[in-house]
């Protein structure tokens, strides 16, 4: 999709515009999301506006609303400082960064060492490395709708059965066997998909590989691999699809789930069941694994998404911004600093309204000392 830049995109935002995009290619953003979540972080750091006026930042459609707060707190912090998102996709940002085009590449995935992207980075940032800094988490829900069941507990081997087809039945021992004492219908499980390519989808499957391990038996990827169920434009369309249809499952961002008022899963990953949240998926923030070096604030999604630990909800989409550690001009690395000290403070107190997780405040500090480190 081609998206014409505009120097003022983000710098007049309507209230109440906020809402969580499908992560990936997509741009979905449902109104009136209303999420309930875990107060947002409690650390403040003094931010030195200054720099250049009008930084410009592009990628991942995922954070698009959460670049929307990010703004109006840097442009209400900085009075007269702007910074303009364009929202084309993880690949264009990671691209538009590394040719130097855009001061802030943003992407659902860490650059990648064998695709070339840490060598161009390093490039475009004058010899110096290029920093993947995960700014913004969303849980993804695994939706259902099923006639006489609204409390519904999954794991990920049987999650794993029923978007490739072994479990074709909701009153499938399998399914039975994680929910006892429950009235499960001889209906049949039709499973709705994302049709377009999409990293909600790859990072769907991607927990499935991590936590089913054999029971999915398929790859990662942004098309979705199960061979199975129905596919939908957009996470609004799988939103729809799963509302108006019976006996049906699909995986979707938390607020699509607000928004249409459907029901979702809990998760057991082996220490009871955790449903979909704020708490659940700031718990799997905190204990989330680094993998990168210093400051490169790199996650370990293997680890993630193969989280056993109590309360731990671990299907979460994590968004970098990538910086560089060293290498922009003088006036463009004050800016920059500003607005990400900005976005990892005061910045994050509207992150739920648009159905993200606030950073937790151990992840906050990792962050913060990070941005402090740019020159």
């Amino acid at each position: 999709m081609n998206i014409k830049r505009h120097a003022s995109v983000l710098s007049l935002i309507a209230a109440g515009a906020l809402a969580l995009t499908a992560c990936g290619s997509d741009a979905n953003t449902p109104a009136g999301s209303n999420n309930s979540a875990a107060p947002a972080p409690t650390q403040t750091a003094a931010v030195e506006c200054g720099g250049k006026k009008g930084l410009v930042a592009e990628g991942s459609s995922a954070q698009k609303g959460a670049i929307e707060a990010f703004t109006a707190a840097y442009v209400t912090a900085c009075p007269g400082q702007q910074l303009a998102y364009t929202p084309s996709g993880s690949g264009a940002g990671v691209k538009q960064f590394n040719a130097g085009i855009v001061d802030i590449g943003g992407s659902d995935s860490a650059l990648s060492k064998s695709k070339g992207e840490v060598e161009a980075a390093a490039t475009r940032c004058k010899g110096n490395p290029a920093w993947n800094l995960p700014m913004v988490f969303g849980p993804v829900g695994i939706a259902y709708k099923v006639d006489g069941v609204t409390d519904l507990v999954l794991n990920a081997e049987v999650t794993a059965k029923i978007f490739n087809g072994t479990v074709a039945k909701w009153n499938d021992p399998a399914v039975a066997a994680l929910n006892p004492g429950k009235t499960l219908p001889d209906t049949a499980v039709t499973v709705i998909y994302r049709g377009d390519e999409s990293g909600t989808t790859d990072n769907f499957q991607k927990y499935l590989v991590a936590a089913a391990k054999a029971a999915w038996g398929k790859e990662a990827g942004k098309k979705f691999n199960g061979g199975v169920g129905q596919g939908a434009q957009g996470s609004a369309g799988v939103a729809d699809a799963i509302s108006a249809g019976t006996g049906t499952i699909g995986y979707i961002e938390w607020s699509y789930i607000q928004d249409k008022k459907l029901s979702a899963a809990k998760i057991d990953s082996g220490a009871g069941p955790v449903e979909l949240g704020a708490e659940g998926a700031g718990k799997a923030i905190n204990a989330a694994k680094l993998k990168g070096e210093g400051n490169d604030l790199v996650i370990d999604l293997d680890a993630l998404y193969a989280s056993k630990e109590a309360g731990v909800y671990p299907l979460v989409l994590a968004t970098y911004e990538i910086v560089c550690s060293k290498g922009y001009d003088a006036d463009t690395a004050k800016a920059v600093k500003a607005f990400l000290t900005t976005a990892a403070t005061t910045g994050q107190a509207t992150l739920a309204d648009a159905g993200y997780v606030p950073l937790p405040n151990e992840f906050q500090a990792k962050l913060l000392t990070a941005i402090k480190a740019i020159s």
